[in-house]
């Protein structure tokens, strides 16, 4: 006896086929979004936790700017105490000036130059006078620059053709005025001591050379 299957087995193979499918998609639809769930919330921790690390930042920032501050209103006060006490130093260092300042002018000043008049500002000294010649005033700058720690920068301001009269004679002579820059008592002693080294060591390089040339 022969059977004939007359019922549509293609269209409920199909339809199988398409459930299964509609399965699968919904089940890949449902991993997707917990996939992406979990993805999402493990990037909102991840913010969360930087947020919390960028607060905790942004507060050690404000307590080191606020030391940073601290720090630098110290810096400006011991510099401040500094300058008062360079102040004060060069204060006590410079009581002797005056005397140092006349003593080294008559050491300094050449026959046949007078000094008229005197002024002092600050550092600055200025001398006004009379000279036979201008030599006689080129050989007080040289001095004055080269033969003294206690003067510095000599400049030659202004120098005037004059007279005068000796008896009955009339003699010409050059008024003149210089600037010049009173050092300071610690850096006219450093320049002292300087000297003094090679002056010392002049001798002891002197010394050595008749026992280096014997060799």
């Amino acid at each position: 006896m022969i059977l004939i299957n007359l019922l549509p087995h293609r269209e409920a193979a199909r339809k199988r086929r398409r459930d299964v499918f509609n399965v699968s998609l919904g089940a890949s639809a449902l991993l997707g979004g917990l996939i992406a769930g979990a993805v999402f919330l493990w990037y909102q921790a991840a913010i969360s936790v930087q947020q919390g690390t960028n607060v905790v930042l942004e507060t050690e920032i404000k307590k080191l700017e606020g030391q940073i501050k601290d720090i630098a209103g110290l810096e400006a006060e011991i510099a401040a105490l500094r300058a008062r006490q360079q102040a004060v130093e060069d204060l006590q260092s410079d009581r002797n000036l005056p005397v140092h300042l006349l003593t080294e002018l008559v050491n300094q000043l050449p026959d046949g130059v007078y000094i008229s008049k005197m002024a002092q500002q600050d550092q600055l000294v200025t001398i006004s006078g009379v000279a036979q010649s201008n030599e006689r005033v080129s050989e007080l700058l040289r001095n004055l620059a080269n033969n003294t720690p206690w003067f510095s920068k000599p400049e030659l301001v202004e120098i005037v053709s004059g007279t005068v009269s000796i008896g009955k004679e009339q003699k010409r002579t050059s008024n003149f005025n210089i600037r010049v820059r009173l050092v300071r008592s610690s850096e006219a002693e450093k320049a002292v001591a300087a000297a003094s080294a090679a002056v010392v060591s002049v001798p002891s390089l002197k010394a050595s050379a008749p026992a280096d040339g014997k060799k």
